[in-house]
This record gives C-alpha cells, structure tokens and sequence, in this order.
C-alpha cells in the first residue's frame, strides 16, 4: 500500500501554486457567455485571475497529515517537481484556488474545486470548444444562466402540490403526457432519415457518414438542461428542458412521440436499466419553492410511461428541492440533501429509506451500478469529528454491506467507478485531492501516484454531490483510464493499476487534439479525439493488454462538419455498435439560431 508524502514542497511540479493561471483553458475549463452565437468555443472577456494568496501552502500542512484513509507517513518526497524515485501521491498535493480565484462555498455539498486536479475545471483561459470542454465544477445557482448562456449556430432543420408520502400512479397521469403524433417522423420533409442540408456531400473516401442530426427544442432564455442520454440498440433517446425525444439509431426518424411535462426536467437516471427503463424527475410548479419531487418511468424502446411518483421531502433542511437519481439492478434510489428514498423500478413501489444513523451521520449522496448500490453520508458536521463515511448497501433492502469512515478533512465527491469502487476525494483546507480504489470488502486497497494533471470531465453539483456526473474517464476491473490536462496540442491517455496506484502504460492521442477515454470493451478501450479545425473528430480504440498500445481509426468523421460537431458544447457522448453519438447538456435559450440537440456518425 503507498504511503502519502511527509514533506512540504519546494516548488513547481504537479499542482504546485503558480503566480499566473495557465494560459489556456484545457478540459473542462469554466466559461463566459459568449458574445455572439456560433460553432466555436465560447467567446468573451476570461475572468480574472486568482486572488493573491488563496489557495497557497502557507505552511507544511498539506505534507503532515495523513491522507484520507489515516495512513501513516513515509519516504518524504524529492524536490518539487523535480524527478524522484518515487513520485508522490495525490494525498497533500497544493493546489489553487476555485474557478475565478474565489474560495470553495460551504454546504450544500459543494466540491471544493482545485484546478488542475482530476474532474475540476483548470483555470480560467481559452479552449472550451466542443465535447467535454467549458464545464466548472463548482457554481452558485444564481449565476447558472449567466455563466451557461452560451449560443450556437446550427447547421440543421427543425426536430422535433407536494405529496406527504410516495405515491405510486398509473401511467395515464395527465401531467405527464406525449404529444399527438411525432415531431418531423423522417418522411422527407423533415430531419429524419434525410440530409437536406447536404452534410454527407463532399464527404471525403474513408470518412463516416453524418448519420442523422437534430435540433433542440425551445428553451427559456435563461437557459435549460438537457440532461441524459441513453442508447438502445433501437433508439437514442434524449431528455431537453420539458420534453423527452427518441430517434432510431440507424436513420433518426422519431421512434416515438415526444414526452412533454408541464414543468422543465430537473434529474434523470444517468444511466438505464437492464431492460431499457430510465427514470425522469420534473418540477411540481415554478415559484420559488418549488421542488423536484414528481418522477415518470419510461421504456426507451416503445415510449411506453410506465409508474409515476411524489417524492416526499425528507425533513427539516431536507426537502426535495433538488434530487439525484440513480438505478442499482431493479432498484431506484432518489437522493436528498440528508436522506433517500428507494423504489422498485419495475413497480414504483417504495422499498425503504435511508435516514440518518448513529449520532450524527447523514445520507447525502448515492452512486449505482449493475450489482452495487454505493452511499456516501457525512457525519458530525460543525464538529470536531466531522468527517464521511462510504457504505455498500443491499440494493433490494438498504441492509448496509459495510462501512468505511473517511479521514476527517477529505470529502467524497465523485465515483470514477461503482465496481470497481474507485472515488475522487477533496481536501478543502490542504487545498488537496486523491483518487482511491477499495476492494469488495470496503477496505482501502490503492491510490493514484502518478505525478500528473488529469482532465476528465465532471458536470454541476450545485446543491449535492453528483458522485456520477463525471466523463471523459474510464475503469475496468484491473485498471483506470484518465486523460492528461492540456493547454494545446495534444495529450495522453494513462492506464494506471488499480492494484498498486501506479502507471502501466500511456498513449498520446493520434493528432494534435485532446483524446478522453469513453468505455472499456471486448479489451479494448475506445476513446474519443476531438476534431480541429481542419478534421472531424475521431473514435479509436487501444488495446488495454500486451505490451502495444498504438490507437487504431474506429471512425473519421467528416472534415467539413467539423464546426458542428465541435460546436456541442459541454456535449455527451457514447459510442454504440458502430455508431457515435453526441448530445448537448445545456440549452442557452439563444433565439439567434435554432440549437443542436443530437448528431449520429457512422459507416
């Protein structure tokens, strides 16, 4: 088991304070609204630097302490940035202050951001043009619309009361409805199964085809979220402001008509379940109080709306103003600021909930895979043993598998991975993070000490912690993937041992773009490079064994689509048999052009 660093660094190196930002943006980098709409990256005066002082070592704090798991120390490290025998690990490494120069907020769940540390933004700067660019981690509701009214020319026709308790309801629940008949169902006079626009002329020998592309829906000026994306082997279906679209896979006619709420969409299920079922969570209303508390099920293969439900607040300081959802198996868990509920997925049923436990420990967030149901809760806030705890709960029962107290100081904030557990951790006053891999019992089994700057790519988390808002990385059962940080040109992808927290080999990306890892499959992982401005972008894979690791053109899109396709800002992606997919996160409600919504490429 590595040991944390025991010694203050000297200066430079990997997270080391600088007296400037870097001068470019890289993965992730927070944005300003842009003057004026178009495909490129976000345009506008960059904010200022950070503030003098915040976020500096001002003592040898960050080396004295143990890491989050309470290690002792051991083997101080070499100079600062200089070479060394061993590099350090993540525990203690300085980092600057958050986006803006200005200091993490407490509550809420807030991440601490420190730039340059894996799925935090780096400073403010250029780039942010296409997928996985211009996301902070870390912003206060109120400037939400401000920093996320990006605008964006499109090359592309027209798409298409509280309740106490849980409540399960039929599907003809007239507040959430579809509309009569689909929206441009592909017979040539709209956009689907057609290219009025004429993308695929011109397309270059060996190149993908533009599949099929779609334009989003109207949104407010304030701007609204997009959130989800889920492919079948039929449909692609896409979730925007108050609607819910589904394309087919091949041609991008609809599959089915659109799914309408009366309120805007505020969460969904990241991911589907075995049977091709996700969960939505819509608004109950639009004052100030209103809350995100009304869930619909829905099939993505036939648009069939399956059970509806009223998520109860939890308590005092606990309502429903914000959830997460996420699925474990057959299970739905809704998480609260303090608590969550679980339901049966295939019923709507409630299962059981999750509340505070011992003196002063508190659910706050919940992460979901095929087999595992992860909870991480804080204790003791404002107390002298403040700290977290990660548990593994029984997905069908809540009975809690084990526990794993988190050293006092470290937060969890996001999970690389469920199975294997591999968790992202924050250390707000070193000013600090760490990645580390527990085995199927809870204990600490590894942590990353590679000395490096990665760049994977996390959304919001606004009022809780998003434990599964993060892209741009990838884990197998033996390894995690993460992309390197750049400025320019390009970067690499680093395959590091989940067993011993060290590097095994690194691959640069194929051009002079930025490449992000997107899954792992048939011991291969496929990763995606993103276009410039005289290609398209390209899908690759590398071999994960053996001793080559050389990426090999799974698919060239085209070059003169370029601009669209680097033009999905802040943009998910998938790669699914054969075919990839891209999709915004974030409607800027501009009313300048009509916005993208989703593009398919594939042979």
């Amino acid at each position: 088991m590595t040991q944390p660093p025991s010694q203050p660094p000297q200066q430079g190196g990997f997270g080391a304070p600088q007296d400037q930002p870097p001068p470019g943006g890289g993965f992730g980098a927070p944005q300003q609204p842009p003057a004026q709409g178009g495909f490129g990256a976000p345009q506008g005066t960059p904010p200022p630097p950070a503030q003098p002082g915040y976020g500096y070592p001002q003592q040898p704090g960050p080396y004295a302490q143990p890491g989050p798991y309470g290690q002792p120390q051991a083997q101080p490290p070499g100079p600062y940035g200089q070479p060394q025998a061993q590099p350090p690990g993540p525990y203690g490494q300085p980092q600057q202050a958050g986006p803006y120069g200005q200091p993490p907020q407490p509550g809420y769940g807030y991440p601490p951001q420190y730039p340059g540390a894996p799925g935090i933004a780096p400073p403010p700067g250029g780039g942010g043009r296409g997928p996985f660019r211009g996301k902070p981690g870390l912003i206060v509701a109120a400037a939400v619309a401000a920093l996320l009214a990006v605008g964006g020319t499109v090359y592309a026709v027209t798409s298409g009361d509280d309740g106490k308790n849980p409540v399960a309801q039929q599907s003809d629940d007239p507040k959430a409805s579809g509309t009569d008949a689909p929206v441009n169902p592909g017979d040539g006079s709209g956009d689907g199964g057609t290219d009025p626009e004429n993308l695929n002329e011109g397309r270059e020998s060996g190149e993908a085809k533009v599949l099929w592309y779609k334009s989003a829906p109207d949104a407010p000026a304030s701007g609204a979220d997009a959130p989800g994306m889920w492919i079948t082997g039929k449909t692609a279906v896409k979730a925007a402001y108050k609607q819910v679209f589904a394309y087919r896979v091949g041609g991008g006619a609809a599959a089915w008509a659109p799914i309408t709420f009366p309120q805007k969409i505020c969460a969904v299920t990241p991911d589907q379940s075995a049977d091709g079922k996700v969960v939505v969570a819509y608004m109950n209303g639009t004052s100030d109080r209103a809350k995100c508390n009304r869930l619909q099920e829905i099939d993505l293969d036939t648009g069939h709306k399956g059970w509806t439900a009223t998520v109860a607040d939890g308590g005092l300081f606990d309502s429903a103003i914000s959830i997460e959802l996420t699925i474990s198996g057959k299970t739905l868990m809704v998480g609260r600021s303090q608590s969550g509920t679980a339901y049966d997925l295939g019923s709507g049923d409630k299962l059981y909930d999750k509340k505070k436990y011992g003196a002063s420990c508190f659910p706050t967030a919940f992460a979901g895979g095929a087999h595992r149901l992860v909870e991480v809760a804080s204790c003791g806030v404002g107390g002298g043993n403040e700290h977290d705890e990660i548990s593994e709960l029984e997905p069908a029962t809540g009975a809690v598998r084990w526990t794993q107290p988190v050293k006092k100081g470290w937060s969890v904030e996001r999970t690389y991975s469920v199975d294997p557990l591999v968790v992202y951790m924050t250390n707000e006053e070193k000013k600090a993070w760490n990645i580390s891999t527990l085995d199927a019992k809870g204990a600490f089994r590894s942590e990353v000490k590679v000395d490096e700057k990665f760049a994977p790519e996390c959304g919001w988390a606004i009022f809780a912690r998003d434990l599964q808002g993060c892209q741009g990385v990838a884990v197998d059962a033996t390894t995690l993937y993460l992309p390197t940080d750049t400025n320019s040109g390009a970067n690499e992808i680093v395959a590091i041992s989940l067993v011993d927290g060290k590097a095994k080999w690194r691959t640069k990306s194929p051009t002079d773009e930025s490449m992000y890892p997107v899954k792992v499959e048939g011991g291969k992982l496929v990763a995606y490079v993103r276009p410039s401005y005289d290609s398209g972008g390209q899908v690759v894979s590398i071999p994960t064994a053996g001793s080559a690791h050389a990426t090999a053109k799974l698919l060239q899109n085209p070059q003169h689509t370029a601009d669209i396709e680097d033009g999905f800002y802040d943009g998910a992606v998938d790669w699914v048999d054969g075919r990839f997919y891209l999709s915004s996160t974030r409607l800027s409600g501009s009313d300048d052009a009509k916005e993208k919504l989703m593009m398919a490429f594939g042979d």
